[in-house]
């Protein structure tokens, strides 16, 4: 499996993008993000600098500390979004785990639960898993997952056929989860949708 390291060769910078994109809405201050990276301050502080001279991180200085927190209005935010969220976490571990979970065709995050924001309506889904899925190997994961971030995940699981039947019908719950903002984790979103 190819890693987001073949990308990004500075391990510090690697590990710090990760932080910011797997909780884009926080702030770090720079003593915290040294202590949650267990890397060297120096070296935490250049890569700061120099994601914050690209435009990556913005900072802001309160009291005696300065915070950082991820740009949302970056060019490139929902593209490294999306790599993060294949690379660490519960992404990494549908990929990593691809076989012993079923044939899977498409795995889809929607938009806020890769952003880690709160879904808006009871209905909405959090993921859709499309293909023959082993579910109790899908379920296994989802739970560590929830376990890790201390709220349940809404998932919903269906075939290819299902999914083709339903978009043939125009079945809006489908629609509904077809028509938020998403992260593709497995397949290509133009099959998805299309």
């Amino acid at each position: 499996m190819a890693e987001f390291s073949d990308i990004v060769t500075s391990k510090v910078r690697l590990k710090i993008i990760e932080l910011f994109l797997s909780n884009p809405k926080e702030m770090y201050h720079v003593r915290g993000i040294t202590r949650e990276l267990k890397r060297e301050i120096n070296a935490v502080r250049r890569e700061l600098e120099k994601l914050e001279h690209a435009g990556v991180l913005k900072k802001e200085i309160r009291g005696n500390r300065v915070y950082y927190y991820v740009r949302l209005d970056y060019p490139f935010f929902g593209d490294l979004l999306s790599i993060v969220a294949k690379s660490v976490g519960l992404g990494k571990e549908i990929i990593v785990n691809k076989t012993k979970i079923g044939k899977v065709s498409f795995v889809m995050f929607s938009g806020r639960f890769a952003r880690r924001k709160d879904r808006k309506r009871e209905d909405s889904v959090d993921i859709l898993v499309v293909g023959e899925v082993v579910l109790p190997e899908l379920a296994a994961l989802i739970r560590r997952e929830e376990s890790k971030r201390g709220k349940e995940i809404n998932y919903t699981v269906m075939s290819r056929d299902e999914l083709d039947f339903r978009k043939k019908r125009r079945d809006p719950f489908l629609l509904g989860i077809l028509a938020g903002s998403r992260v593709m984790i497995i397949g290509d979103e133009e099959d998805l949708v299309g």
